[in-house]
């Protein structure tokens, strides 16, 4: 994810709020070579938050390149991270899938998954969800990667979300990062009462300093 200077304003935190609680995660160069990538520890954590927003797997070389490491370091971190994962009984499973890595869910955990999911399409939209669906709406087709950059949290719980009520769908791949891309649908707008995606109103009343987002 790149990487912005703050303009004015207090620090606060890993990010700051944007109009009605869009979260745009920052950060710069002085608090990245903070991060001490040497330790071990420090290393396998600072792997664990790339590979908490990648929306396709990821691989050793592209990783060696976002930390400035070795690529035999990080494949050999990644192996001792799944294997880790997979010896504590962690319901996350570090994977690699043809030539990249990806966090994904225990397979004996799906059934717990599922009802969440379909549960879910019977309850009402939490504000993460609404947050996550307006990312889209207004910056369709989109990755998933850069919606959890706009919001500065992870959101593969909540795109699944969207997808199994019917509010998203896929829309093919980006051609720079071969992600994933997401639309609204037909449902979307038949649940909002609008006859077009031209018919959303403003962005700008809704995100006040929407330079950020399209910054990201």
């Amino acid at each position: 994810m790149g990487r912005r200077q703050r303009r004015g304003g207090p620090r606060g935190g890993g990010g700051r709020r944007r109009g009605r609680g869009v979260r745009v995660s920052v950060t710069d160069d002085a608090e990245a070579s903070a991060v001490d990538l040497s330790d071990d520890a420090e290393f396998e954590s600072a792997l664990e938050s790339v590979l908490l927003v990648v929306d396709t797997p990821i691989d050793e070389q592209q990783l060696a390149g976002v930390f400035e490491q070795p690529a035999r370091r990080v494949r050999a971190t990644l192996r001792r991270m799944s294997e880790r994962y997979t010896a504590s009984g962690s319901g996350i499973d570090l994977r690699r899938i043809g030539d990249g890595w990806r966090f994904y869910t225990r397979d004996r955990h799906a059934p717990f998954v599922e009802k969440l999911l379909l549960d879910g399409q019977r309850a009402k939209l939490t504000r993460a969800a609404l947050e996550t669906l307006a990312v889209i709406a207004y910056r369709q087709p989109v990755t998933r990667a850069r919606v959890a950059a706009v919001r500065g949290v992870n959101v593969d719980g909540v795109i699944r979300t969207l997808v199994a009520r019917g509010l998203i769908a896929e829309a093919g791949n980006d051609n720079d990062t071969g992600g994933i891309l997401y639309r609204t649908t037909e449902l979307f707008l038949e649940r909002l009462g609008l006859a077009s995606l031209t018919d959303l109103p403003p962005i700008a009343p809704l995100l006040p300093e929407v330079d950020a987002i399209d910054d990201v």
